[in-house]
């Protein structure tokens, strides 16, 4: 039966951790706008006065046209203070949404070229996040991520990369882009690099494609978190096998019914999921083209699917406990998930 509108906390104030958010893809629309302008960059109407966009990635033209739309965001970012303003605005709308650690993914191989090479991007990536995670008030960790349509030897001098950094600002290694492209196995080698240096394995899988695309990113990457993973509902092995390995899924509501992956948000088998003892982190996947943030994926699924607040309570409990935050932070907002779960509710938009 559908909630009560008055029995419901602010989503907002229900801390939690972001541990899916693409770099280029946490931009501010209205940021995107005005460095855009700044340059005399033409954007098209699905980044400017119909965002955002419609999106399909039924096939591959459909995720041409998506991947377009993030090449041409990611033109607007000609200076190193651009790079550090994206930063800045993307932890402080997460601590506005109630996150309290936020790892943000980037694959450096994208910008080098502007910005003196893959180390020296690495490097200023790094030093922005420092310095944002300071001023917005909020631990913020850096996700290095190869591209599976690239050749599989640039993963491996991308985890190489992040290996270095292990522990200096980088905490994990990651696999992205269209998981229809390239061969999953031939990425095992690039993944062994970062897992020898201990840093978190999250690349993507699940999503485009279906459980035995899952099946293959267990044995050959080794994942600690999967990107998306929601086709995993599809097969009950494999939803025994993710929570018997106690790998988490990184899912993403908004987007993947924007990608055409589900119809609907009530689609989206978040439950399903929980209910095989597999855990569960919302995250917003690329805002600027999604058109919502973190505490959206929450609202969504208070309103399309009457997730109850200690529903909502205990996916935030999985992805705190699924983060790569210090331990400190750990706790103290486990107590304060806690907090929240337990206080008053009061009448308020399902948004929140």
């Amino acid at each position: 039966m559908p909630l009560d509108p008055t029995d419901r906390r602010p989503i907002s104030a229900l801390p939690k951790a972001h541990l899916h958010l693409h770099f280029t893809g946490s931009m501010r629309h209205g940021t995107l706008l005005e460095l855009a302008e700044r340059d005399g960059i033409r954007l098209p109407a699905s980044l400017s006065e119909d965002w955002p966009p419609q999106l399909s990635t039924a096939d591959e033209k459909g995720w041409f046209r998506f991947q377009r739309l993030y090449d041409v965001a990611r033109s607007v970012l000609r200076t190193e203070d651009d790079v550090r303003r994206l930063i800045l605005e993307a932890a402080q709308d997460d601590a506005a949404d109630g996150s309290v650690w936020t790892e943000i993914q980037v694959d450096p191989s994208g910008y080098g070229a502007r910005f003196g090479g893959i180390t020296a991007f690495t490097d200023l990536v790094i030093d922005a996040v420092r310095d944002a995670s300071e001023r917005a008030d909020i631990g913020l960790g850096l996700v290095v991520a190869a591209n599976r349509t690239r050749h599989p030897m640039d993963a491996r001098t991308l985890a190489r990369l992040a290996a270095q950094y292990a522990g200096r600002g980088v905490i994990g290694f990651g696999l992205s882009n269209d998981e229809r492209r390239g061969d999953t196995a031939s990425f095992g080698p690039a993944f062994a690099i970062a897992e020898r240096a201990g840093l978190a394995l999250v690349p993507h899988g699940g999503e485009l494609r279906g459980p035995a695309h899952i099946t293959q990113c267990l044995d050959h990457l080794h994942p600690d978190r999967l990107g998306h993973g929601v086709r995993a509902a599809e097969s009950t092995a494999v939803l025994d096998r993710l929570a018997t390995d106690g790998v988490a899924l990184e899912v993403c509501p908004t987007s993947n019914v924007s990608l055409g992956v589900y119809s609907t948000l009530e689609e989206v088998p978040v439950r399903t999921l929980t209910e095989a003892g597999v855990d569960v982190a919302l995250g917003a996947d690329d805002p600027l083209l999604f058109g919502s943030r973190l505490a959206g994926q929450y609202a969504v699924l208070r309103a399309a699917q009457n997730f109850t607040d200690a529903e909502l309570a205990e996916l935030a409990r999985m992805s705190i406990r699924r983060s790569y935050a210090p331990s400190d932070t750990v706790r103290a907002t486990l107590t304060s998930i806690d907090d929240w779960a337990s206080g008053p509710a009061r009448a308020e938009g399902c948004g929140s």
